[in-house]
């Protein structure tokens, strides 16, 4: 959900699921995912949908 564009509160919304655990698991996919060895290419221009200090 997170992928398709969908804010963490609004998969909070739609799941029923707080949104600080939303982004707790998004965070571990990425660690996950950070530690791949295939090659991406960097954006060069991203969205912010929220902003939030942990």
């Amino acid at each position: 959900m997170y992928l398709n564009g969908n804010g963490f509160r609004a998969i909070e919304r739609i799941t029923k699921v707080n949104h600080n655990t939303v982004i707790r698991w998004v965070k571990q996919i990425g660690n996950q995912l950070a530690d791949s060895k295939e090659d991406y290419e960097k954006p060069e221009v991203v969205q912010l949908d929220e902003l939030q200090n942990l």
